[in-house]
């Protein structure tokens, strides 16, 4: 006689609903949002891994970045707000000046919300990927992502050096030049913004007097200026209006050019950009970038795959927000995993971020524009500025951007 298989334990007929709903997923991007999706995607009960195409320590280190209030909230749920408080410098205010030197005004932190602290990009990564590995997600490094297919029942995604991975869900947390959202949208392009960034970090007191927990920026005659300092570091920042730029400019103007050119741009502003630029060396400068920005991306998921973050809504760095937004939406998409079936958690992950990170980025827009005004406009912005941030910049009217948050 054939000898039965054992009865296997009776387990009740799994509803549809709960059949949809992810368990695993593929995150592309280890920057910022996608370590914090996968913190927040485990603390959801979904196994998530993460795909980063640099390897430690060959990426850009980064100009400074702020963690505003409502940056540091999300990072909360995940257990990484302490981490990256205890690293950065701590800004809890900015003060706005024209280049003769005249204050414009001021945003002050909420002393009831937790305290916007600036740390180099890079090392924002870092901690985040420290954070993330300590709490069991894995993290590959050096693959490249380069296309996906949507089975249906799950997503394959295949890397440049010819393998694969597969999970229910794949994330696009990777930057405003996502090559997942080539897959979902390739027409989708960012937007320049009329100005070039650059920036960097100078080690020790280079003749600048600590700014006292204030993050200083100048609109000045020709450029922007902006820069904080400890005492024992100094990090800055420039945006500089170019019109029309080429990929090119940006690869055959050398260092000594660039140097150049901004202290020319600063020469006639009161304040230290002068002095900080002769302290600037190639090691701590942060190669120059276009500003860019996406103000509307039609779709943000396609089947089994979706964006976070810059990959999705990017804002130019003068919202000092860009961080801070791709944080709260990776906690936002995890939260909506977590409840709904797959396809319902992208619209719901959608209809919860999309207005908000849209208004961050037009308000954004509109201080791009400032930069760049040119002398009779820049005449008018100084003289009105002082007007629009004593009324609008207070704790009352900053509080939906700043005072933000999820509840898990």
């Amino acid at each position: 006689m054939t000898p039965r298989a054992p009865i296997a334990p009776y387990a009740p007929a799994m509803t549809n609903e709960q059949h949809r709903r992810a368990t695993t997923a593929l995150v592309i991007g280890g920057g910022v949002g996608g370590p914090v999706a996968a913190l927040a995607l485990r603390k959801a009960g979904i196994d998530a891994q993460v795909f980063e195409a640099y390897r430690p320590g060959t990426g850009s280190k980064g100009g400074p970045l702020g963690l505003a209030s409502n940056g540091l909230n999300a990072l909360s749920v995940v257990g990484a707000d302490a981490d990256l408080a205890a690293a950065g410098m701590p800004t809890p205010r900015m003060v706005i000046s024209s280049g003769t030197g005249k204050v414009l005004g001021t945003i002050d932190t909420d002393p009831s919300l937790p305290g916007r602290v600036t740390l180099p990009r890079g090392r924002i990564s870092e901690l985040l990927q420290a954070r993330a590995e300590a709490d069991g997600v894995p993290i590959t490094y050096g693959k490249r992502f380069e296309g996906a297919v949507d089975t249906g029942r799950s997503v394959i995604a295949r890397f440049d050096d010819r393998t694969t991975a597969e999970a229910d869900i794949l994330i696009g947390a990777d930057g405003i030049r996502s090559a997942v959202r080539g897959v979902i949208d390739p027409s989708v392009k960012p937007r320049y913004t009329g100005l070039v960034g650059l920036g960097g970090y100078i080690d020790g007191p280079a003749g600048i007097e600590p700014t006292g927990g204030d993050f200083r920026m100048i609109f000045g005659r020709r450029a922007f200026f902006g820069y904080l300092s400890d005492g024992a570091q100094t990090g800055w920042f420039a945006n500089m209006p170019y019109r029309r730029l080429e990929d090119a400019d940006l690869r055959n103007t050398t260092f000594d050019q660039w140097m150049s050119r901004m202290r020319a741009a600063f020469a006639d502003d009161a304040g230290p950009a002068m002095t900080i630029l002769d302290h600037v060396t190639p090691d701590g400068f942060i190669p120059p970038s276009p500003l860019e920005d996406l103000p509307h991306v039609p779709v943000w998921s396609k089947g089994r795959i979706v964006l976070l973050g810059d990959a999705a809504h990017a804002t130019s760095p003068s919202s000092g927000q860009g961080a801070s937004l791709a944080a709260e939406s990776a906690v936002e998409l995890a939260k909506c995993l977590r409840d709904l079936p797959v396809d319902q958690a992208f619209q719901a992950y959608e209809s919860r971020r999309r207005a908000r990170v849209e208004r961050v980025i037009a308000e954004a827009a509109r201080t791009n524009q400032s930069k760049a005004a040119g002398p009779v406009a820049a005449r008018f912005r100084d003289a009105f500025m002082p007007f629009f941030m004593s009324r609008f910049t207070t704790p009352e009217k900053t509080a939906w951007q700043y005072a933000h948050t999820i509840e898990w």
